[in-house]
């Protein structure tokens, strides 16, 4: 069984998915996590019914171990802003990111748990590039060429050895959690490659996991948005050469 655990689900225009989602990662919870634990939906500024259709759903299915809270950001700020917003609001041991459209299975939570108990680290990432071959549905060709010229300048840029530091699935410590989180800045896509930057300055050991994953349609990612996360990675170097990640 797994330790209390909070999940950290950002959500922009998905009052579709929601609800399926909700279910999926309640009914994992309830099965594996021994003792309480909470969702935490983070609503983004979303145009259509994406906070009804969250309250709704978690209103269902709270018990004695389930607490599901849904946070709104007010306006669209990003999901690097949102992903922050819930973590700051997590209250367990172990905090879970995953997207509203669980391209990666909640139930690969199991492998990143497993990973950090037998490594000993503090933060497990899920990753699509170590193993290729759990991949089920691929993203464009165009989009797949993007992300391994933007791993490289994750790289060069910012000294990263991570295969993939953009697979929306990451597990952290509740210490590292708030440590790391506190002291992010970016509010886009170029929060992972922070994050994790974060996490290596500040000493924390952090394992990249291969998991399943589907590319579902609808995704947020658009060109300006992806090209802004590659100015990010500079951005990283200048808030650290400047003292911005300091407490």
């Amino acid at each position: 069984m797994l330790p209390p655990l909070s999940v950290v689900i950002p959500a922009y225009n998905e009052q579709q998915r929601l609800p399926a989602t909700l279910r999926k990662v309640a009914g994992f919870l309830g099965a594996h996590v021994d003792g309480p634990c909470e969702i935490l939906v983070v609503n983004d500024g979303s145009t259509d019914s994406t906070f009804e259709a969250a309250r709704e759903a978690g209103a269902g299915m709270e018990n004695d171990q389930l607490q599901v809270t849904v946070l709104d950001n007010g306006a669209n700020r990003g999901k690097g802003y949102s992903v922050r917003h819930g973590v700051s609001e997590s209250c367990h041991g172990w905090v879970l990111v995953t997207d509203a459209d669980l391209s990666s299975p909640i139930d690969e939570c199991l492998k990143l748990f497993a990973a950090v108990e037998e490594q000993g680290c503090d933060i497990a990432i899920g990753s699509r590039a170590v193993d290729r071959s759990l991949i089920v549905v691929r993203q464009s060709l165009f989009r797949e060429t993007m992300g391994r010229v933007f791993n490289v300048a994750v790289r060069l840029g910012a000294g990263l050895a991570f295969k993939d530091t953009q697979c929306g699935f990451k597990l952290f410590s509740g210490k590292s959690a708030q440590d790391i989180f506190s002291r992010q800045l970016l509010e886009g896509f170029g929060f992972d490659v922070e994050v994790l930057y974060l996490a290596r300055k500040l000493g924390y050991r952090a394992i990249e996991v291969p998991v399943r994953w589907d590319d579902c349609q609808g995704t947020k990612v658009n060109i300006f948005s992806g090209l802004n996360a590659f100015v990010d990675i500079l951005r990283v170097r200048k808030n650290d050469w400047t003292g911005k990640y300091r407490k």
